[in-house]
């Protein structure tokens, strides 16, 4: 089984979807783990019954600091206990756009109701108020707006005859303990996942002037319209257990220092020669701006003048 993810809870007070996390993760197949409970509540319970799990703990209460300040106090723990994911369990503490953005497309949160619907709080009483049906839960990717994210799942949970905020509460609590860990167990399991990656990979070469995809010696492969190929996604290529990403580079002085400079990510692919370097995606982690980066100047290296010369063109205005 691949190195479990890694995550990082943040709660407000007792935990309870902060505990369906942690014992989910107790699974064996379950894809990750969690490295650290943190609140800005030195009194929740939720730290409590962390610890006796044997779960890292941080406690910051937020009085008297600055809301900047404390954001950045619980990031930089946060990044101490080597989290890749962050995930929201009634935290409640409206966060800076400068913490989101650093978690951007890692950071999760529980609300309760089918977003989006009734975003905020009272959401059990605003339901019944709307004579809705159901009420239920959502989790989502948390973003700089309030409960705004993408959504990774839902569960409806029916609003019955007599039903008041505090009994819908309880059932939709139920729903979201199943519901949340099976969301976070998808997300970072999609890091890693062939489809995920070929997928992102493909949207940002398609998204070159004239490029195409084709598929070769078995491997998803990207070229310029019946012109030359900038860029391969090798996976488990001659049963060597790794998804990578082949691009163009200027030779072997730069295919050994990158190699040098991170021999986990970087590696020479075999049948390839010096002028191609393969950069593994399956490790996670992925920095996919920087990746785009690389495809687009792959590209450029085999692209026709004349599409570069537009492209340079464009740049000056």
């Amino acid at each position: 089984m691949p190195e479990r993810a890694k995550v990082a809870v943040l709660i407000s007070g007792s935990g309870t979807n902060m505990a369906a996390l942690l014992y989910a993760s107790r699974a064996a197949d379950c894809p990750y783990e969690i490295v650290l409970v943190a609140s800005n509540n030195a009194e929740a319970g939720g730290l409590t019954l962390a610890a006796a799990e044997g779960v890292p703990t941080f406690a910051l209460p937020h009085k008297g600091m600055e809301r900047a300040a404390h954001d950045q106090a619980m990031d930089a723990a946060i990044r101490a206990s080597g989290a890749q994911f962050v995930a929201l369990a009634g935290y409640m503490r409206i966060l800076t756009p400068d913490f989101v953005s650093g978690w951007e497309g890692r950071m999760v949160n529980v609300h309760p109701s089918l977003l989006p619907k009734y975003k905020g709080l009272h959401t059990h009483e605003r339901a019944i108020e709307a004579g809705d049906s159901h009420g239920g839960c959502t989790v989502h990717l948390v973003t700089a707006e309030l409960d705004d994210g993408p959504v990774l799942g839902q569960t409806p949970v029916a609003i019955l005859p007599g039903d008041t905020a505090d009994s819908l509460a309880a059932r939709v609590l139920i729903a979201e303990h199943q519901l949340y860990s099976r969301c976070l167990a998808a997300l970072v399991s999609r890091e890693t996942s062939p489809e995920h990656l070929v997928a992102q990979v493909r949207e940002r070469a398609l998204a070159l002037p004239e490029a195409d995809e084709v598929t070769s010696h078995g491997m998803p492969c990207f070229g310029i319209v019946k012109g030359k190929k900038f860029a391969y996604v090798s996976m488990d290529h001659h049963g060597d257990g790794k998804i990578a990403l082949l691009v163009k580079i200027s030779g072997p002085d730069e295919q050994a220092q990158l190699i040098e400079y991170d021999p986990e990510r970087y590696y020479r692919p075999a049948y390839f020669g010096d002028g191609w370097i393969a950069m593994r995606l399956d490790l996670g982690r992925n920095d996919w701006d920087e990746i785009g980066e690389w495809l687009a100047r792959s590209w450029r290296s085999v692209a026709p003048k004349k599409l570069t010369s537009l492209i340079d063109a464009a740049d000056a205005f």
